[in-house]
């Protein structure tokens, strides 16, 4: 079975954006999946997350956020793996740093989905936040 990468990369992203439960996103990955989210303004040190982790992940986020949006703006496959380029706007539900709750994070990401059978098996982020503090 042949699967359109790029469709299936945009449409974990807008699930993403408006789950309401980290369940909405099971579909999406292997069962084996790993995540790495390399340092950056949130997370100081490198993370690697299995599908447990990424669940729990989800479910924190959804405290700290009232809603997230991804603005896509260029996207390529090669071979397995889509690479995403986006701009992410967090809505806050709780204060961070000087953003009050309903204020706006910002960030720009570059992430690396790899696929195996249609879904996400290998996931690597490279965030980079506006200044919060």
């Amino acid at each position: 079975m042949t699967h359109n990468l790029e469709a299936l990369a945009a449409e974990f992203i807008r699930t993403l954006e408006t789950r309401q439960s980290a369940d909405e996103l099971l579909r999406f990955y292997d069962s084996n999946i790993e995540q790495i989210e390399y340092p950056n303004a949130i997370t100081k040190q490198t993370a690697v997350r299995n599908l447990n982790d990424l669940k729990e992940a989800s479910a924190r986020g959804q405290k700290i956020l009232q809603k997230e949006k991804y603005d896509i703006i260029k996207s390529y496959t090669i071979g397995n793996t889509v690479i995403i380029e986006a701009i992410w706007t967090g809505t806050l539900a709780i204060p961070l740093g000087n953003i009050p709750i309903g204020g706006e994070m910002k960030a720009y990401f570059a992430q690396f989905y790899e696929f195996q059978d249609g879904k996400i098996l290998k996931q690597r982020n490279y965030d980079c936040f506006e200044p919060f503090t």
